[in-house]
C-alpha cells in the first residue's frame, strides 16, 4: 500500500502555509492544475522554494487576498479548470 503523508489543515495564518500543510493538494485525483491560496486580508508573499515545490509537482500557485481569491477560483471552475483553494478568513 502507499504510504499517506500526515496532514494538518490547521493553518491560521499565511506564516503557517508550509509545503507540509499543502501535501493534501498534491494528494487529489485528479490532479488540480492550480491551487489559489487566500492570505486573508491582504496579499502575504510565501516562500519561493514551497511555490517551486509545488510547481514541480505540476500545480501553479496562485497567491491573493481572500476575496480575490474567492472570485479567482469561482472564474477558474466555471471554466472547468481543475483548481483547489485554500482560503484563510479575512
Amino acid at each position: 500500500p502507499r504510504s499517506v503523508p500526515s496532514v494538518s489543515p490547521q493553518v491560521g495564518s499565511y506564516r503557517d502555509i508550509s509545503h507540509e500543510s499543502l501535501s493534501l493538494f498534491r494528494l487529489l485525483e485528479p490532479q488540480i492544475e492550480i491551487l489559489v491560496l487566500g492570505t486573508g486580508d491582504r496579499v502575504e508573499r510565501l516562500h519561493p522554494t514551497m511555490l517551486k515545490q509545488m510547481r514541480e509537482c505540476g500545480i501553479a500557485v496562485e497567491v491573493q487576498d481572500t476575496p480575490n481569491a474567492c472570485a479567482t477560483f469561482n472564474f477558474l471552475t466555471s471554466e472547468r479548470r481543475m483548481a483547489a483553494a485554500g482560503l484563510i478568513p479575512p
